[in-house]
């Protein structure tokens, strides 16, 4: 009768403990799952191409870019992880001083191809700008290409494990 005394007063500590331990195995058990499961890593990377003479240069080869020249620009998309991603965007900027060269937004597989004329607020296959007429009304018009600071490939199926996806466009130095 005494021994039962004596260690009745120990069992909420043993209860206690047996429950934080217990929570922690099933913490540990969801963070094991999540890795196991595994998740996408994408590595972009962006190079870019001046056209000079019917060849092209690299930006970083070529010592100085001229008014009216061209530059390619390329994103590379590599999945480097161990899941899919899903629903995958890249999106291009049009570096201060140049211009979107209308049509020259090209994409690997079935990309959907936007712009943006407000730093990526909102993108539209076809931007449009407010337009005062004659009559003072406002009409919605397209923008014109020389407002496109960005540009956005959506693509609808996966980059899978070790796929990569190119997309390219095209800017006129000002």
């Amino acid at each position: 009768m005494r021994t039962i005394k004596k260690y009745a007063s120990t069992l909420p500590v043993i209860a206690l403990c047996l429950l934080i331990l217990g929570s922690a195995a099933a913490v540990a058990q969801k963070k094991f799952m999540m890795l196991r499961a595994g998740r996408p890593v994408v590595k972009v990377a962006l190079s870019g191409m001046v056209e000079r003479e019917d060849t092209k240069v690299p930006v970083e080869k070529a010592a100085l870019v001229k008014s009216g020249e061209i530059l390619d620009w390329t994103i590379t998309s590599v999945n480097e992880g161990n899941a899919p991603a899903n629903e995958y965007n890249a999106i291009g900027k049009t570096p201060a001083g140049t211009q979107f060269v209308a049509g020259s937004a090209s994409a690997d597989g079935a990309a959907a191809v936007t712009f943006s004329i407000d730093n990526g607020k909102s993108f539209s296959s076809t931007p449009t700008v407010d337009e005062r007429q004659a009559d003072g009304s406002v009409k919605k018009v397209p923008a014109p290409v020389s407002m496109y600071n960005q540009v956005r490939y959506a693509w609808s199926a996966s980059l899978n494990q070790g796929d990569k996806l190119t997309a390219s466009y095209k800017v006129r130095l000002n």
